[in-house]
């Protein structure tokens, strides 16, 4: 791919990011401090499958187009995060086929873990030492900056972990009302 493209995928990228980052947390915001019968919620909940299997397919796709297609190496906090997001997709496929949304019981220990390891990821990223010296052995560097969007705020660790927020997002819609409905 050339820089151009490569530019734009990484704008339309972040672009995307930052309203799937917006939408999450008006989302949590609606859910703990609103009304929990709004529409937006309850849009939510029925399309959880959908959403869920979507952000887990996008960022799959992406992390392979990447890596796969313009040759930027995964550090060892990469590789951990997809170790965690690759079969999500799978999952909510299979529970999107069968209309299963008891998926959220399987799917959320590899989210809040595939989280944990975004979060470390972005803190060392963002506030760690940003050297060019590799995190292990690979010799592929955590603090490399493939992509730096929008004055740097958006990068392939806010990438993974927007991925990851949305997903929990979703779980927590998902699971809140289910409690508030069972009311």
């Amino acid at each position: 791919m050339n820089l151009n493209t490569i530019h734009y995928l990484n704008v339309f990228l972040g672009m995307g990011a930052i309203l799937l980052q917006i939408v999450s947390v008006g989302a949590l915001g609606m859910l703990f401090f609103g009304n929990k019968k709004h529409a937006f919620l309850e849009y939510i909940d029925k399309h959880f499958l959908i959403l869920g299997f979507s952000i887990s397919l996008f960022a799959t796709a992406f992390s392979l187009v990447y890596s796969e297609a313009i040759g930027y190496a995964p550090c060892h906090l990469c590789w951990l995060q997809r170790i965690f997001i690759y079969p999500l997709v799978l999952m909510f496929g299979v529970a999107l086929w069968d209309k299963d949304k008891k998926v959220l019981r399987y799917a959320l220990p590899l989210i809040a873990v595939g989280t944990a390891i975004s979060i470390y990821h972005n803190l060392r990223y963002y506030f760690g030492e940003n050297g060019l010296t590799p995190c292990d052995s690979s010799g592929v560097s955590c603090y490399q900056q493939l992509v730096s969007e929008f004055n740097n705020y958006i990068s392939i660790p806010m990438l993974a972990l927007t991925g990851f927020f949305a997903l929990i997002t979703l779980c927590l819609v998902v699971h809140f009302r289910q409690k508030h409905i069972a009311k």
